[in-house]
């Protein structure tokens, strides 16, 4: 596959050992947005396999947002003090995310997203597609970590797992990563309880998967991708997907960006984070559970603990 067949056509280039992208320290650098479950991903697989000081990074801001393609932001913040958790553009010093996808294709048309990760050697885009990322990135410097580094044997992606994850990421992606856009989104109160229930029966069935393959993760005892691709969407189900960017989206309806009290930052304080206690549970609304069997051709519920 080309790299970057057009300038419609996004960047899926793979860091090996085989290809013009080699493994190196230093030389790779990633642009996040720590509101992006899609950029999380990746960013979570260079935290889990300390690849911290092997790829660096830059953060841009949640706000401006753009239009449809993020034109003309996302926007670096112009001191480091700016905006908390995001950063200036440490390679270009760039005032918005296009200016760095104009640097490898000045007649870019597609959309200016997060993650983008950028060879500083050869100054070009590597990728930019999240999902080709977490499939890849987790092997991907290896073979230059320490041989006793604690992520080194870390595998996302297990070959006696891989037809079971792939068929889970078809169903995940459709019906919860990129389900709470639709319902967030939704132009009409019908469209959005016609994508409600889609989220939550996906919520229920990892539920289920989790219960029947005896956790902690949903295929069992060991992380996956499937893992990674969840925790993303499942952390900013409250404090995202409802606080923060659903008030500040809708401005017909809102134009305030009123939002609700919580959830509280340290709320964790005073909670027992022993997940090992928690029972499984699921949601049995009518319409859940007939979406649920729907989707997925069983709207079984989990026993009852109580």
């Amino acid at each position: 596959m080309s790299v970057h067949a057009n300038s419609d056509d996004s960047w899926h280039g793979v860091v090996s050992s085989d290809s013009q992208f080699q493994p190196e320290k230093g030389r790779y650098h990633f642009y996040i947005g720590l509101f992006c479950p899609f950029a999380h991903r990746a960013n979570l697989v260079r935290h889990i396999k300390g690849l911290e000081s092997i790829i660096d990074i830059s953060i841009v801001k949640p706000y401006p947002k753009g239009d449809d393609k993020g034109w003309p932001g996302w926007q670096f913040p112009s001191s480091p003090d700016e905006y908390e958790g995001a950063t200036e553009d440490q390679l270009f010093k760039s005032k918005y995310l296009h200016e760095v996808y104009f640097k490898d294709d000045p007649d870019y048309k597609g959309r200016y997203s997060v993650p983008v990760l950028w060879d500083k050697k050869l100054n070009r885009m590597v990728n930019n597609e999240s999902a080709e990322l977490l499939r890849w990135l987790p092997t991907a410097f290896d073979s230059i970590l320490d041989s006793n580094a604690p992520g080194r044997d870390i595998d996302l992606y297990p070959e006696s797992l891989r037809s079971t994850i792939d068929e889970i990421n078809v169903w995940m992606q459709r019906d919860l990563n990129s389900g709470v856009y639709k319902a967030g989104f939704a132009p009409t109160q019908e469209a959005y309880d016609n994508n409600v229930p889609t989220v939550f029966a996906a919520l229920n069935k990892l539920e289920q998967l989790i219960y029947k393959n005896g956790g902690p993760y949903v295929l069992g005892k060991d992380m996956t991708e499937v893992d990674l691709r969840a925790y993303a969407t499942i952390i900013r189900f409250d404090v995202v997907h409802i606080k923060e960017n659903y008030t500040k989206s809708h401005y017909d309806i809102n134009p305030r960006a009123i939002t609700p009290l919580g959830p509280f930052p340290h709320i964790e304080d005073g909670v027992d984070l022993d997940f090992g206690k928690l029972k499984p549970g699921s949601i049995r609304h009518p319409a859940v559970l007939s979406r649920q069997k729907e989707l997925y051709g069983s709207s079984e519920e989990i026993p009852s603990h109580m």
